[in-house]
């Protein structure tokens, strides 16, 4: 796996000289930084350390600038290096950028590194010891605490191989762990070459890339190819994670791009306007970060306008750690626990950094629940950081795509961690095409919620047999969108606990019922079509006695209906059941002995008018017990 070495310190400490007597090449490489003897922009090169284990191994190497001017161009650099050189002058000792510096990559996340004391051929050997005996000093609360000090002079060549055995020892050590499924390219210059065209370097901090791979570049989702390839100047087929890499890029020009920008694979990242992160306010700030407060916020190599949200408390004290929302002026792609570094206004420093938690954050209000959830993130197992982010994204859910970005999970341990996860009802996947998920909390409550609503609705519909499918998707789940709400419902369907009938749900206990009103009504129907038999009267007769319309007394007819009291015949035509059912038998009998029945025929039998005979007959063959033949019938079920 490559490994990426960083430069640190005070301007004119004499780290890019340090380089390039290490490497052989001069990281100064802008007509200003000649002319003014300091690195303004980064610089790269590369170096073959002595054989370790696995032989001689190629370390890339970025300098950074050492000028407070130009610190946002030292966390450019810095957000993707894996181990530091913190260059101090044997003739200055510690100054104020060589603090800011190892503060910045304390942020990070650099957790090692070899002290490189520079200039020792213009001191006294009394005085080299008391510098290196004052640096040991300063660096033992830090991460560099017992890290390996090497005295060394580019000039003259002296501790130069001690310095070379000291960082093979570290790279031959270091085993940085990667991601190889997510490619991602921060991209920290932007230049054109010419016979090639628009060219952008930076570091590959995860996956890999060949030529020919399309890809996206976030967050302003411009589309392009790679043309051509090189990796420690050597034009090669394909990088892997680790590396170095110069990307040529097809149909792009350069105006279209800039520093900050990030490579990556269409649809694999999500930009956003605003991060929840674990915020570090640095003990050596001069002052607390207050809610609102506006900083300098640097992520990768990207610098933006941001403003700090509490999400707990009013103000973050040096030394402090909280969970925070940030607002930012333009939208950045991120992925779970990148390293940020937020700096003052003025005076312009380094004041806190820490971990992103949720770069595809939904609303969280200050002092809920959901801080406690975001807080958990810092320090859960996998599964503990999926689940998070599933009950985090509440019934929006998030698709696999999105949850590769919001855990930062290698593909085939989030597919593992879905499946058990899944097997314990702790996360569902709610819509296969587009494999989103939701957690197994939200569908609970979703569920819960829908019982509710139901019993909610016989309450206070009793006389109606259910809710249309329909009409409950456009009341109660008229926030969710349509596979969740097919989800939740299907599984409720399963487990019997809504019943079906047609288009109507319900629950499996639900009966419809009649107010004393209501049930009174039904009983003074019921008798009028019972007494009228088979020639029953007609629905105006019945119901203007009764002083209501139709519209009032549907409901009841409706519940006559479903009791199968009434049968309706056509419009505002109702039989008794009974004196229906005494008509069919008369007409069966009549099929015993015969083939087809006129309309005639049907008359004689029922003893009926043309004004029930014909909307019987025509009742018949809709309810296939006859078929019609012309004008005549033939019995169906003989």
């Amino acid at each position: 796996m490559p490994v990426i070495m960083g430069t640190a310190g005070h301007i004119d400490h004499g780290k890019t000289t340090l380089v390039k007597a290490l490497t052989g090449i001069d990281c100064d490489r802008l007509a200003e930084e000649k002319k003014r003897g300091i690195t303004i922009e980064l610089g790269f090169a590369f170096m073959d350390l002595p054989g370790g284990k696995g032989g001689p191994r190629r370390l890339g190497v970025v300098d950074v600038p050492g000028h407070e001017r130009f610190v946002k161009n030292m966390v450019a650099g810095a957000a993707g290096i894996d181990f530091v050189v913190l260059v101090i002058a044997a003739d200055e000792g510690i100054m104020p950028q060589t603090r800011e510096h190892l503060e910045i990559c304390s942020l990070l996340g650099i957790t090692t590194g070899v002290v490189a004391l520079t200039k020792t051929d213009m001191v006294e050997p009394e005085w080299l010891d008391m510098v290196t005996e004052e640096v040991a000093t300063y660096l033992k609360d830090s991460f560099l605490a017992g890290a390996p000090i090497v005295p060394v002079s580019a000039h003259t060549g002296a501790g130069l191989d001690a310095l070379k055995a000291e960082l093979a020892k570290l790279a031959d050590g270091f085993a940085p762990h990667r991601r190889t499924d997510l490619f991602r390219l921060p991209v920290d210059r932007v230049f054109t070459m010419k016979g090639y065209g628009t060219v952008v370097t930076g570091t590959l901090v995860s996956g890999k890339v060949k030529v020919g791979d399309d890809i996206t570049v976030y967050p302003g989702g411009l589309s392009s190819k790679v043309r051509t390839l090189q990796s420690h100047g050597a034009q090669v087929e394909d990088v892997h994670a680790g590396s170095r890499t110069a990307v040529n890029l097809t149909g792009l020009e350069v105006e279209q791009l800039s520093r900050g920008d990030v490579l990556a694979r269409p649809g694999t990242l999500f930009p956003s306007m605003f991060w929840d992160v674990e915020l570090t306010c640095l003990k050596s700030s001069p002052r607390s970060i207050k809610h609102r407060k506006e900083v300098h916020f640097h992520h990768g190599a990207r610098e933006v306008m941001a403003r700090v949200y509490m999400l707990e408390g009013e103000a973050l004290e040096p030394g402090q750690t909280a969970i925070c929302r940030m607002r930012f002026t333009e939208p950045l792609a991120g992925v779970y626990g990148d390293r940020v570094v937020a700096r003052s206004f003025s005076p312009l420093r380094t004041i806190a950094g820490g971990r992103l938690l949720n770069p595809l954050p939904h609303r969280v209000k200050r002092f809920s629940p959901a801080v406690e959830t975001l807080r958990s993130l810092g320090s859960a197992a996998p599964e503990g950081i999926v689940l998070g982010q599933l009950e985090l994204a509440g019934t929006g859910g998030l698709t696999f795509a999105e949850l590769l970005v919001a855990t930062s999970l290698e593909s085939k341990a989030l597919e593992k961690a879905l499946q058990l996860m899944g097997g314990r009802q702790e996360a569902f996947l709610m819509d296969r095409e587009a494999r989103s998920y939701v957690s197994g909390q939200v569908a609970q409550r979703l569920s819960d919620g829908l019982l509710a609503h139901l019993a909610d609705y016989h309450a206070r519909e009793p006389m109606k047999p259910g809710v249309a499918r329909g009409g409950l998707s456009s009341t109660w789940g008229r926030r969710l969108s349509p596979k969740l709400f097919h989800f939740v419902l299907e599984g409720l369907l399963r487990k019997g606990a809504i019943a079906a009938e047609a288009e109507l749900l319900r629950l499996p206990g639900h009966k419809v019922s009649l107010a004393g009103d209501a049930s009174a009504l039904r009983d003074k129907l019921l008798a009028a079509y019972e007494a009228g038999g088979e020639t029953p009267p007609n629905l105006k007769d019945v119901l203007e006695p009764l002083n209501l319309t139709f519209k009032e007394a549907s409901a009841v007819f409706k519940v006559l209906l479903d009791e199968g009291r009434l049968v309706k015949v056509k419009e505002e035509m109702y039989f008794a059941s009974a004196a229906l059912g005494a008509v069919i038998e008369r007409t069966r009998a009549f099929f015993v002995d015969h083939e087809e029945m006129t309309p005639q025929d049907f008359r004689e039998v029922s003893k009926l008018s043309r004004k029930y005979a014909i909307p019987l007959l025509e009742h018949f063959d809709k309810e296939k017990l006859t078929v019609r033949v012309g004008d005549n019938r033939r019995w169906r079920k003989r």
